[in-house]
């Protein structure tokens, strides 16, 4: 058969269903809920539960009969992140603009309608305002996921702006139209803001980091509390973001 689905291994399909039925609304799950999520029944998610336990790739809640992620798929995951030149080339030009404001710079990559965090520099601060490696934030309220939203291909920005924005704060873009606005002054002065939308308090820019062919891989960005990131800041900040990220997409190939 030329088909590529005869291919796919059903138990393998089946474990990674359940793995990906985790997220930050559910990270805690037993094998009932488990099994409702992905439609299998509670004895067969209860045998793909138990394997997945003895490798580690979820691990049982101490003292309750629920599930979440194992360690094993961070230990995975930074393999992927070690090998990639992207962070590898990033991290001097992060730490530079990190020490010279003095605020929390951090690195990451787009990744189905998410932000995905590879790298973070925490400024000196006492209070400092940052992501975690691995954290995934939504696009549409952060400067960097407006970054990647502004570069997407017609149609893929389409499909993301027809589904619901959710509201995060009473600043959080939650209009498509509104949105597209905004994306669209992101693509012309070539930054991204995120004003009080995730989280109240917090202002971040954030600047596209470009491969060989110029198509924007990653986004580098700059988080911090609004009494320091003042609006009147931001286009200093944002100036010294581009040049960090432009030298970052240099080492990668792209020529302005």
């Amino acid at each position: 058969m030329n088909d590529r689905n005869s291919l796919h291994v059903r138990a393998v399909e089946r474990a990674l269903r359940i793995l990906e039925c985790f997220d930050d609304q559910h990270p805690e799950m037993g094998v009932s809920e488990i099994a409702q999520a992905v439609d299998l029944h509670k004895a067969t998610a209860h045998r793909i539960v138990t394997t997945l336990v003895h490798y580690g790739y979820l691990e049982r809640v101490a003292g309750g009969h629920k599930y979440r992620l194992g360690l094993q798929l961070t230990h995975l995951g930074f393999k992927v992140v070690r090998r990639m030149d992207l962070r590898r080339e990033a991290l001097p030009h992060m730490t530079r603009v990190a020490q010279q404001w003095d605020e929390t710079c951090d690195l990451s990559i787009y990744d189905h309608g998410e932000v995905f965090y590879i790298e973070v520099l925490q400024g000196n601060h006492a209070l400092t305002i940052a992501a975690s490696v691995g954290q995934r934030l939504p696009a549409h309220c952060t400067a960097s996921g407006k970054v990647f939203l502004a570069h997407l291909p017609a149609g893929e920005l389409e499909a993301t702006l027809s589904r619901p924005l959710r509201s995060y704060t009473e600043k959080t873009i939650t209009s498509p139209e509104a949105l597209g606005r905004e994306i669209e002054v992101t693509r012309r002065r070539g930054y991204a803001t995120d004003d009080e939308e995730m989280e109240m308090g917090v202002r971040a820019v954030s600047a596209p980091i470009r491969n060989q062919g110029g198509a924007v891989v990653a986004a580098m960005s700059m988080p911090g509390p609004t009494s320091r990131m003042t609006l009147d800041k931001v286009p200093e900040i944002a100036s010294a973001l581009r040049d960090a990220a432009d030298a970052v997409s240099q080492r990668l190939g792209w020529r302005m």
